[in-house]
């Protein structure tokens, strides 16, 4: 399997699913797109504690959504750009399936 492929295993995009199925997730994944921020700016309007907000952040991270670096005695978060590229590419990969088998039956159904 070409690793653009394996990028796109269900495994793969399964987690980035389950990763932004939650809406606490997503809240945190929107407000990262906005800007890089710390855990505390991002535990704040969620009203949940840091290691609550570590959590999340260790799935988005799994999923490869989000990326987070240590500077001095901060955490800081932003998006990954490349978890962004595959999700992408496998909507990319579902339309022209699903474009394709359409096409397919509209020839039977519509005939020669």
């Amino acid at each position: 399997m070409s690793p653009d492929l394996q990028a796109l295993s269900p495994g793969a995009v399964e987690g980035i699913f389950v990763a932004l199925g939650d809406h606490t997730r997503r809240s945190i994944f929107f407000s990262l797109m906005e800007r890089e921020q710390s855990i505390k700016e991002l535990a704040a309007p969620l009203g949940i504690t840091l290691t609550g907000l570590g959590q999340h952040i260790r799935v988005l991270e799994a999923a490869q959504l989000v990326s987070s670096r240590k500077i001095g005695r901060e955490r800081r978060c932003r998006v990954d750009p490349a978890g962004l590229e595959r999700l992408e590419a496998f909507a990319r990969l579902q339309r022209s399936l699903w474009r394709s088998r359409f096409d397919a039956l509209r020839q039977i159904v519509e005939g020669p």
